[in-house]
């Protein structure tokens, strides 16, 4: 992918106009809710979209946003962070574990922990002084077999894996629920899960379950298409 085929999204100022609607919508949902925690940190996502679309984000105001893949990270990325240096990135995509060295070099947060040889290398750069970032393991809740992420009944295991032998600083779990269920059950047992291991970061909801999310403790939502509009094939 080159900088050149990514799209731009809606005008500059509808999506300065979507991000404060977007906050207003949550902070909305919660009050419905009852929720006295703070408001969770919006991850603006930015897969396939342009630098230009992603200045207009910045410009009103967002910091953290998400990426899927380490080389569009390199490509768009450094110019941008030259001018807001103060940007959040969290990569939300698989990571293949001859990545890791520049997916460290690139990412603040990698939520996509989800199997031992990538939290071995991931434990093997950082051993050799490599940036740390913040770690979230990714939980396959409805064990699709085409997904990524750790089955529940193994994650506790793998928690105690990367937490014990390998030294890692888990912060908390993500997922995304299959298409064509509901989102509340997966969210509940991500919840579950989390709570049983001490774990307070929930990365869950999207555009279209955000609010679900909330209300199962998300400390996360990742939302492009409100944002930046229908993402194109």
């Amino acid at each position: 992918m080159t900088v050149e085929n990514l799209q731009s999204g809606p005008a500059p100022d509808r999506i300065a106009e979507r991000v404060a609607n977007l906050r207003g919508e949550i902070a909305a949902a919660q009050s419905a809710l009852r929720l006295t925690e703070a408001a969770p940190v919006l991850v603006a996502v930015t897969k396939k979209i342009s630098e230009t679309a992603i200045r207009a984000a910045l410009q009103a105001g967002q910091r953290v946003f998400g990426e899927n893949r380490v080389q569009e990270v390199a490509e768009k990325w450094p110019a941008l962070r030259k001018d807001f240096a103060d940007v959040t990135l969290h990569l939300i995509g698989p990571l293949q574990t001859n990545k890791v060295k520049q997916a460290l070099s690139l990412f603040d947060v990698i939520e996509t922990l989800d199997r031992p040889k990538l939290a071995e290398a991931l434990a093997k750069e950082m051993a050799k002084g490599a940036r740390a970032p913040r770690l979230f393991v990714q939980v396959n809740t409805g064990e699709e077999p085409q997904k990524a992420g750790v089955a529940p009944s193994e994650t506790d295991a793998f928690l105690n894996h990367c937490r014990g032998a390998l030294g890692l600083r888990i912060e908390g779990l993500m997922c995304v629920p299959p298409v064509a269920e509901a989102a509340a059950p997966h969210f509940a047992l991500l919840h579950e899960i989390a709570r049983r291991n001490g774990l307070h970061g929930l990365s869950m909801g999207m555009s279209g379950d955000y609010a679900t999310g909330l209300a199962f403790g998300a400390s996360h939502v990742r939302v492009g298409s409100a944002i930046f509009g229908p993402r194109a094939p």
